[in-house]
C-alpha cells in the first residue's frame, strides 16, 4: 500500500514523511466488508504516517488510485477527524 505526501512540495524536505495511503479495497476485500466506512470496491485513501494508525477514516471508493490522490490532496483539513480531534500528526 504506497504511501504518498498530500502537499507534494513536502517531498523536497528532507524530514518530510508522506501522510497518505492510498489502497485498492478488492485487493484486501475479505477483511474490510465488515467495516462502517467501506462503500465498495474500489481505490480509497486515509491519513497518517508510515508505522503509524490512520490519523481519518478511509475515504472513497475512487475508480482509480490517482483519483484518490487527488481528492486527498485537496482536502483542506487532512488531520481533523473522530479518530484525532486535537488535529495532531503524531503517531
Amino acid at each position: 500500500m504506497p504511501y504518498h505526501y498530500s502537499d507534494p512540495e513536502d517531498a523536497q524536505h528532507p524530514t518530510a514523511l508522506p501522510d497518505v495511503e492510498i489502497f485498492d479495497s478488492t485487493a484486501i476485500l475479505a477483511d474490510v466488508t465488515q467495516t462502517e466506512w467501506y462503500t465498495g470496491p474500489g481505490f480509497y485513501y486515509a491519513f497518517g504516517f508510515p508505522g503509524c494508525l490512520w490519523d481519518s477514516e478511509p475515504i472513497g471508493p475512487y475508480a482509480t488510485a490517482e483519483e484518490a490522490l487527488q481528492d486527498a490532496r485537496e482536502d483542506k483539513d487532512p488531520y481533523t477527524s473522530e479518530l484525532d480531534t486535537e488535529g495532531s500528526q503524531s503517531c
